[in-house]
Protein backbone atom coordinates (compact mmCIF):
# COMPACT_ATOMS: atom_id res chain seq x y z
CA UNK A 1 0.00 0.00 0.00
CA UNK A 2 3.07 2.49 1.21
CA UNK A 3 4.45 1.88 -2.18
CA UNK A 4 1.53 2.83 -3.98
CA UNK A 5 0.22 5.69 -2.38
CA UNK A 6 3.84 7.17 -3.03
CA UNK A 7 4.04 6.30 -6.56
CA UNK A 8 0.84 7.91 -7.06
CA UNK A 9 2.51 10.81 -5.02
CA UNK A 10 5.14 11.04 -8.10
CA UNK A 11 2.52 10.67 -10.59
CA UNK A 12 0.83 13.64 -9.46
CA UNK A 13 3.75 15.66 -8.43
CA UNK A 14 5.15 14.70 -12.24
CA UNK A 15 1.23 16.03 -13.54
CA UNK A 16 1.75 19.29 -11.81
CA UNK A 17 5.36 19.66 -12.69
CA UNK A 18 3.91 19.30 -16.68
CA UNK A 19 1.14 21.68 -15.94
CA UNK A 20 3.58 24.64 -14.67
CA UNK A 21 5.66 24.03 -17.04
CA UNK A 22 2.85 24.54 -20.45
CA UNK A 23 1.39 27.73 -18.58
CA UNK A 24 4.85 28.96 -18.40
CA UNK A 25 5.58 27.67 -22.56
CA UNK A 26 2.37 29.39 -23.62
CA UNK A 27 2.81 32.77 -21.03
CA UNK A 28 6.38 32.87 -23.24
CA UNK A 29 4.52 32.58 -26.26
CA UNK A 30 1.85 35.07 -25.60
CA UNK A 31 4.57 37.65 -24.53
CA UNK A 32 6.37 37.07 -28.02
CA UNK A 33 3.28 37.60 -30.19
CA UNK A 34 2.10 40.66 -28.42
CA UNK A 35 5.66 42.20 -28.30
CA UNK A 36 5.74 41.55 -32.03
CA UNK A 37 2.58 43.43 -32.27
CA UNK A 38 4.58 46.81 -31.48
CA UNK A 39 7.44 46.33 -33.36
CA UNK A 40 10.29 44.73 -35.33
CA UNK A 41 11.98 43.39 -32.34
CA UNK A 42 10.71 42.13 -29.41
CA UNK A 43 14.19 42.23 -27.33
CA UNK A 44 15.04 45.44 -29.05
CA UNK A 45 18.63 45.89 -27.09
CA UNK A 46 19.41 42.08 -26.49
CA UNK A 47 23.24 42.27 -25.77
CA UNK A 48 25.47 40.64 -28.45
CA UNK A 49 29.49 39.73 -28.06
CA UNK A 50 30.63 42.34 -30.68
CA UNK A 51 29.52 45.98 -30.84
CA UNK A 52 29.44 47.17 -34.23
CA UNK A 53 29.12 50.85 -35.39
CA UNK A 54 29.13 50.11 -39.34
CA UNK A 55 31.44 50.97 -41.87
CA UNK A 56 31.40 53.86 -44.44
CA UNK A 57 32.84 51.96 -47.82
CA UNK A 58 35.65 53.49 -49.88
CA UNK A 59 33.64 54.13 -52.85
CA UNK A 60 31.21 56.16 -50.52
CA UNK A 61 34.18 58.29 -49.41
CA UNK A 62 35.40 58.78 -52.75
CA UNK A 63 31.86 60.47 -53.30
CA UNK A 64 32.12 62.86 -50.81
CA UNK A 65 35.11 63.80 -52.54
CA UNK A 66 33.43 64.24 -55.47
CA UNK A 67 31.39 66.21 -53.74
CA UNK A 68 33.11 68.26 -51.51
CA UNK A 69 31.71 67.10 -48.93
CA UNK A 70 33.23 66.55 -45.02
CA UNK A 71 33.45 63.09 -43.86
CA UNK A 72 32.08 64.12 -40.88
CA UNK A 73 29.52 66.90 -41.83
CA UNK A 74 25.76 66.01 -40.88
CA UNK A 75 23.19 64.15 -43.12
CA UNK A 76 19.50 63.96 -43.84
CA UNK A 77 17.86 60.51 -44.18
CA UNK A 78 14.86 60.15 -46.58
CA UNK A 79 12.59 56.95 -47.13
CA UNK A 80 10.20 56.08 -50.38
CA UNK A 81 8.00 53.27 -49.73
CA UNK A 82 6.74 52.83 -53.40
CA UNK A 83 9.85 53.43 -54.95
CA UNK A 84 11.70 50.90 -52.45
CA UNK A 85 14.12 53.41 -51.91
CA UNK A 86 16.35 55.14 -48.46
CA UNK A 87 18.44 57.94 -49.65
CA UNK A 88 20.98 59.75 -47.48
CA UNK A 89 22.19 63.32 -48.19
CA UNK A 90 24.59 65.18 -46.64
CA UNK A 91 25.58 68.64 -46.31
CA UNK A 92 28.96 70.38 -48.40
CA UNK A 93 31.17 72.13 -47.57
CA UNK A 94 28.80 75.57 -49.02
CA UNK A 95 26.49 74.63 -46.08
CA UNK A 96 23.49 72.97 -48.67
CA UNK A 97 22.59 69.45 -48.74
CA UNK A 98 23.31 67.10 -51.72
CA UNK A 99 22.09 63.38 -52.14
CA UNK A 100 25.15 61.40 -51.09
CA UNK A 101 23.68 57.96 -51.70
CA UNK A 102 20.49 55.46 -52.47
CA UNK A 103 19.67 52.05 -51.28
CA UNK A 104 16.98 49.66 -51.92
CA UNK A 105 14.64 49.01 -49.42
CA UNK A 106 14.59 45.32 -48.99
CA UNK A 107 10.86 44.90 -46.88
CA UNK A 108 8.64 47.23 -45.40
CA UNK A 109 5.32 46.03 -43.28
CA UNK A 110 1.99 47.38 -44.53
CA UNK A 111 0.75 49.64 -47.12
CA UNK A 112 0.89 53.35 -47.97
CA UNK A 113 0.07 55.53 -45.45
CA UNK A 114 0.88 56.25 -41.49
CA UNK A 115 1.21 53.72 -39.14
CA UNK A 116 -1.85 54.74 -36.78
CA UNK A 117 -1.78 51.84 -34.35
CA UNK A 118 0.28 49.40 -32.30
CA UNK A 119 -0.32 46.76 -34.33
CA UNK A 120 -1.22 47.61 -37.27
CA UNK A 121 1.74 46.59 -38.92
CA UNK A 122 2.24 49.50 -40.79
CA UNK A 123 5.92 51.33 -41.02
CA UNK A 124 6.00 55.29 -39.75
CA UNK A 125 5.41 58.47 -42.55
CA UNK A 126 6.04 61.46 -41.15
CA UNK A 127 9.16 63.72 -40.25
CA UNK A 128 11.38 62.14 -37.26
CA UNK A 129 14.52 62.62 -35.63
CA UNK A 130 16.82 60.07 -34.46
CA UNK A 131 19.32 60.96 -31.80
CA UNK A 132 22.10 59.16 -30.38
CA UNK A 133 20.17 57.58 -28.00
CA UNK A 134 18.17 55.56 -30.53
CA UNK A 135 21.10 54.21 -32.10
CA UNK A 136 21.45 50.03 -31.42
CA UNK A 137 24.90 48.50 -32.46
CA UNK A 138 23.12 45.57 -30.09
CA UNK A 139 20.62 45.02 -32.31
CA UNK A 140 19.17 41.66 -33.37
CA UNK A 141 18.93 42.44 -37.05
CA UNK A 142 22.01 42.88 -36.80
CA UNK A 143 22.09 47.06 -36.61
CA UNK A 144 19.65 49.12 -36.24
CA UNK A 145 17.93 52.86 -35.53
CA UNK A 146 14.40 53.75 -34.13
CA UNK A 147 12.70 56.27 -36.03
CA UNK A 148 11.19 57.86 -33.51
CA UNK A 149 7.49 57.02 -33.87
CA UNK A 150 5.29 58.24 -32.69
CA UNK A 151 6.64 61.95 -32.93
CA UNK A 152 4.23 65.09 -31.13
CA UNK A 153 1.73 64.75 -34.64
CA UNK A 154 1.25 61.45 -33.90
CA UNK A 155 0.70 61.62 -30.34
CA UNK A 156 -1.90 64.55 -31.13
CA UNK A 157 -4.03 62.20 -33.08
CA UNK A 158 -3.76 59.46 -30.28
CA UNK A 159 -1.24 57.18 -32.00
CA UNK A 160 0.49 54.44 -30.87
CA UNK A 161 3.55 52.01 -31.35
CA UNK A 162 6.56 51.26 -30.54
CA UNK A 163 10.20 50.38 -31.93
CA UNK A 164 9.60 51.18 -35.04
CA UNK A 165 13.12 50.27 -36.70
CA UNK A 166 15.45 50.92 -39.39
CA UNK A 167 17.50 47.79 -39.15
CA UNK A 168 19.22 45.11 -41.30
CA UNK A 169 17.97 41.87 -42.39
CA UNK A 170 14.89 41.54 -45.12
CA UNK A 171 12.48 41.08 -42.49
CA UNK A 172 9.88 43.76 -41.48
CA UNK A 173 7.04 44.24 -38.76
CA UNK A 174 6.08 47.98 -39.03
CA UNK A 175 9.79 48.84 -39.99
CA UNK A 176 12.27 49.58 -42.81
CA UNK A 177 14.92 46.48 -43.46
CA UNK A 178 17.65 47.65 -45.43
CA UNK A 179 19.59 43.53 -45.61
CA UNK A 180 22.92 43.85 -43.44
CA UNK A 181 24.91 45.23 -46.43
CA UNK A 182 23.02 48.04 -46.98
CA UNK A 183 22.43 48.80 -42.99
CA UNK A 184 26.31 48.04 -42.54
CA UNK A 185 27.16 51.67 -44.26
CA UNK A 186 23.77 53.13 -43.82
CA UNK A 187 24.44 52.87 -39.91
CA UNK A 188 27.91 54.28 -40.19
CA UNK A 189 26.89 57.19 -41.75
CA UNK A 190 24.50 57.94 -39.00
CA UNK A 191 27.19 56.98 -36.32
CA UNK A 192 29.81 59.03 -37.86
CA UNK A 193 27.51 62.47 -37.79
CA UNK A 194 26.97 61.97 -34.35
CA UNK A 195 30.42 61.80 -33.89
CA UNK A 196 31.24 65.17 -36.17
CA UNK A 197 29.00 66.86 -33.87
CA UNK A 198 25.20 66.49 -35.03
CA UNK A 199 23.03 66.35 -32.43
CA UNK A 200 19.54 64.75 -34.45
CA UNK A 201 19.20 63.79 -37.86
CA UNK A 202 15.85 64.03 -39.57
CA UNK A 203 14.43 61.42 -41.25
CA UNK A 204 11.88 62.00 -43.62
CA UNK A 205 9.45 59.12 -44.28
CA UNK A 206 7.28 59.42 -47.48
CA UNK A 207 4.49 56.89 -49.24
CA UNK A 208 5.95 57.98 -52.54
CA UNK A 209 8.23 60.52 -54.67
CA UNK A 210 6.67 63.71 -53.24
CA UNK A 211 5.95 64.72 -56.97
CA UNK A 212 2.55 66.71 -58.38
CA UNK A 213 2.19 64.06 -60.79
CA UNK A 214 2.34 61.05 -57.96
CA UNK A 215 -0.15 62.72 -55.74
CA UNK A 216 -2.55 63.16 -58.74
CA UNK A 217 -2.85 59.74 -59.01
CA UNK A 218 -3.26 58.70 -55.19
CA UNK A 219 -6.22 61.65 -55.64
CA UNK A 220 -9.10 59.02 -54.33
CA UNK A 221 -6.96 57.62 -51.25
CA UNK A 222 -8.72 58.72 -47.66
CA UNK A 223 -5.03 59.82 -46.83
CA UNK A 224 -4.38 62.38 -49.71
CA UNK A 225 -4.67 65.80 -47.42
CA UNK A 226 -1.75 64.01 -45.28
CA UNK A 227 0.37 62.89 -48.26
CA UNK A 228 -0.17 67.14 -49.17
CA UNK A 229 0.98 68.25 -45.63
CA UNK A 230 4.38 66.08 -46.14
CA UNK A 231 4.74 67.65 -49.50
CA UNK A 232 5.16 71.09 -48.13
CA UNK A 233 7.76 69.43 -45.88
CA UNK A 234 9.64 68.13 -49.21
CA UNK A 235 8.92 70.71 -50.97
CA UNK A 236 10.63 73.29 -48.07
CA UNK A 237 13.69 70.59 -48.34
CA UNK A 238 14.13 70.67 -51.79
CA UNK A 239 14.33 74.43 -52.47
CA UNK A 240 16.44 75.62 -49.50
CA UNK A 241 18.79 72.21 -49.54
CA UNK A 242 18.39 72.72 -45.62
CA UNK A 243 16.93 70.77 -43.67
CA UNK A 244 13.41 72.01 -42.70
CA UNK A 245 12.60 73.36 -38.69
CA UNK A 246 9.37 71.23 -38.10
CA UNK A 247 6.66 72.31 -35.77
CA UNK A 248 3.13 71.10 -34.71
CA UNK A 249 0.27 72.74 -33.69
CA UNK A 250 -3.58 71.70 -34.38
CA UNK A 251 -2.89 68.59 -34.91
CA UNK A 252 -0.62 69.51 -38.43
CA UNK A 253 3.21 70.03 -39.37
CA UNK A 254 4.27 73.40 -40.04
CA UNK A 255 7.28 73.45 -41.65
CA UNK A 256 9.87 76.73 -40.98
CA UNK A 257 7.47 78.77 -38.65
CA UNK A 258 7.32 82.19 -39.11
CA UNK A 259 7.10 82.25 -35.23
CA UNK A 260 9.36 81.10 -32.49
CA UNK A 261 8.35 79.58 -29.25
CA UNK A 262 7.12 75.68 -28.22
CA UNK A 263 3.44 75.25 -29.36
CA UNK A 264 0.68 72.83 -28.26
CA UNK A 265 0.22 69.98 -30.74
CA UNK A 266 -3.30 69.58 -29.90
CA UNK A 267 -3.87 73.19 -29.80
CA UNK A 268 -4.49 76.20 -32.07
CA UNK A 269 -1.42 77.19 -34.10
CA UNK A 270 0.02 81.19 -33.44
CA UNK A 271 -1.03 83.67 -35.45
CA UNK A 272 1.39 84.03 -38.30
CA UNK A 273 2.95 80.67 -37.47
CA UNK A 274 2.90 79.54 -41.60
CA UNK A 275 6.06 80.40 -43.08
CA UNK A 276 5.98 82.61 -46.50
CA UNK A 277 6.49 81.43 -49.53
CA UNK A 278 10.74 81.65 -50.72
CA UNK A 279 11.05 84.32 -52.97
CA UNK A 280 13.49 83.19 -55.65
CA UNK A 281 14.58 79.76 -54.09
CA UNK A 282 16.68 77.96 -56.29
CA UNK A 283 15.05 75.05 -57.94
CA UNK A 284 17.24 71.51 -56.74
CA UNK A 285 19.88 70.65 -59.11
CA UNK A 286 20.88 67.49 -57.58
CA UNK A 287 18.04 65.50 -56.84
CA UNK A 288 16.52 62.68 -59.27
CA UNK A 289 14.21 64.30 -61.61
CA UNK A 290 10.93 62.60 -60.80
CA UNK A 291 11.30 64.52 -57.36
CA UNK A 292 12.09 68.49 -58.60
CA UNK A 293 8.52 70.07 -59.06
CA UNK A 294 7.40 73.17 -58.24
CA UNK A 295 6.94 74.58 -54.39
CA UNK A 296 3.98 73.58 -52.76
CA UNK A 297 2.12 76.78 -51.68
CA UNK A 298 -0.35 77.97 -49.29
CA UNK A 299 -1.49 76.51 -46.33
CA UNK A 300 -2.20 72.77 -45.76
CA UNK A 301 -4.32 71.70 -43.01
CA UNK A 302 -4.60 68.02 -42.61
CA UNK A 303 -8.25 66.45 -40.21
CA UNK A 304 -8.19 66.32 -37.01
CA UNK A 305 -10.47 63.36 -36.90
CA UNK A 306 -8.39 59.80 -38.06
CA UNK A 307 -11.45 57.65 -40.03
CA UNK A 308 -8.56 55.69 -41.16
CA UNK A 309 -7.33 54.97 -38.08
CA UNK A 310 -11.25 53.90 -36.45
CA UNK A 311 -11.52 51.83 -39.90
CA UNK A 312 -8.15 49.77 -38.83
CA UNK A 313 -9.72 49.57 -34.86
CA UNK A 314 -12.68 48.11 -36.37
CA UNK A 315 -11.32 45.41 -38.45
CA UNK A 316 -8.59 44.58 -35.56
CA UNK A 317 -11.70 44.07 -33.03
CA UNK A 318 -11.49 40.98 -31.70
CA UNK A 319 -8.16 39.54 -33.20
CA UNK A 320 -6.07 41.55 -30.72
Amino acid sequence: MLRWMCSDERAGRTLRLSQVASVFAKACFFSIIVAGLGGCSSIPYAPKTTVRTGTVRTATLKQMETFNMDRAAPILVRIYKEENTLEVWKQDRNGKFALLNSYPICKYSGNLGPKLMQGDRQAPEGFYDITPDQMNPNSSQYLAFDTGFPNAFDRSLGRTGSFLMVHGGCRSVGCYAMTDYAMEEIYGLVDEAFKGGQEKVQLQAFPFRMTAQNLASHAQDANLPFWEMLKAGSDAFLATEQPPRVAVCDRRYVFNPGVAGDFDPSGPCPIGIDSTPIAGALQPTREVSASAVPAHTGTTTYRTADPIAQKIKDSLRGIY
